[in-house]
């Protein structure tokens, strides 16, 4: 079954995955013949010892489901029986045992019809973990069959009215496990990530000017660093972590400014009378792009990361904003206008192969997953404002808001 699974998903690995990807040796290129898409099987889940528990086996069906299912890899099938037929690639076995106040876990991917085990994995965690331990053996499938492990087990970071004023909120990437780490009662934007997923930036109006402040997500600990007068926003860290680019206007009008992550200012990059904002960075460091009016109308340019050798990216559209780099760098996904709204592109960083992959809604914010595989974004569709996920070719959209309140400026974590 290797050699028969081994065949083609090199065509769609090409289609969904990192070019990093390729040449690396240490990983299973599994494949089904004809480019289809592999049929893996998820058997029901069963005790190791003790009584079955429905809620604990039906979470962790419909986890394993969702997450290998918006890879756009596998044909997810949830087995009602202990078997699987005869057309599947690959099985997916699940046990576990709950405790009181723990839970124990043993998971199994098996390749069809050769039995031949791919991978296995034992877990303990809390009944409160529950979501993110099948997150992570998810990501250790990918990671088994690829050689890129996923961004299941990863979080969200977002805004939501959910109590009346604008607060930043983590969640899981599915929507799960939401929780509040802002509660100033003002309002909060543009949330970011630094490379170690352990604090983020954002800009919050909570003492009247939109000032920019660092948070560490795991004592709470919040800092003002960058409080000049005018506007301090779009913050974003360097690929290393200890520099923040980020838009300020203290000079009169809107300029791209470097500072540390403790608030030193390090250098001005841009100098002109236009408005300048939303810096993004190349993975490399060497390079960031940024929205400009310079020429009119908002328009991506690109330049290195000391302000010198400044050109224009985009060339096409008339309103063009929110760039954000991909984590391989092949790749800048950014929003353009259409009529009253806007829809996501992306385009390279020589400016070719502008391609639209969002068509309904008004989309807008988008940030990559942490492997390059997915988007997330904020969406005006249905009568609501919501965050979605798709995959990084438009595909596959879902939308992961859980409530009623109007969700926006997402962004997604590093690895935890």
């Amino acid at each position: 079954m290797i050699s028969k699974i081994f065949c083609s998903l090199f065509l769609l690995l090409i289609l969904l995955l990192p070019a990093a990807v390729f040449g690396q040796e240490d990983f299973l290129r599994v494949t089904a013949a004809g480019n289809r898409q592999l049929i893996l099987s998820i058997l029901p889940p069963k005790p190791l010892s003790g009584e079955l528990n429905s809620k604990v086996a039906g979470d962790i069906t419909e986890i394993f489901k969702q997450d290998l299912a918006m890879t756009g890899i596998y044909q997810v099938i949830a087995e009602e029986q202990g078997n699987a037929p005869f057309t599947s690639d690959l099985l997916l076995k699940a046990g576990y045992t709950v405790a009181a106040t723990s839970v124990t876990f043993e998971f199994r991917l098996v390749e069809l019809p050769s039995g031949k085990e791919l991978l296995a994995k034992r877990y303990s965690s809390s009944t409160q973990d529950i979501r993110r331990v099948v997150h992570t053996f998810s990501d250790e499938i990918l990671q088994t069959m690829t050689g890129e492990r996923g961004p299941f087990a990863s979080k969200l970071a977002y805004v939501s009215t959910a109590t009346g004023n604008k607060e930043i909120y983590l969640m899981d990437w599915d929507g799960y496990n939401g929780r509040k780490l802002t509660a100033n009662g003002s309002i909060n934007l543009n949330p970011d990530f630094s490379p170690s997923g352990k604090e983020l930036v954002f800009t919050s109006y909570k003492n009247g000017n939109p000032d920019l402040y660092r948070r560490e997500l795991f004592t709470g600990t919040e800092a003002r660093i960058s409080s000049a007068p005018g506007i301090n926003i779009t913050g974003a860290y360097s690929p290393e972590g200890n520099r923040i680019a980020l838009a300020m206007s203290k000079d009169g009008n809107s300029e791209i400014y470097l500072i540390t992550k403790e608030g030193k200012q390090l250098a001005r990059l841009t100098n002109n009378p236009a408005i300048d904002l939303s810096p993004t960075w190349s993975p490399d460091g060497k390079f960031i792009a940024f929205v400009s009016d310079r020429l009119g109308k908002p328009q991506l340019f690109m330049m290195r990361f000391d302000g010198s050798e400044v050109r224009r990216l985009t060339t096409s559209g008339a309103y063009n904003v929110s760039p954000r780099w991909s984590p391989k760098g092949d790749k800048i996904v950014y929003c353009r206008q259409y009529g009253s709204g806007f829809q996501i592109h992306l385009i390279n960083p020589d400016g070719s192969d502008d391609k639209q992959i969002t068509f309904e809604g008004n989309n807008e914010h988008p940030r990559w997953s942490v492997d390059g595989r997915f988007i997330v974004f904020g969406s005006k569709r249905n009568g609501s404002e919501s965050i979605y996920v798709m995959r990084a070719d438009g595909s596959g959209q879902m939308k992961t808001s859980r409530g009623s309140s109007k969700d926006s400026h997402p962004t997604w974590s590093p690895r935890w």
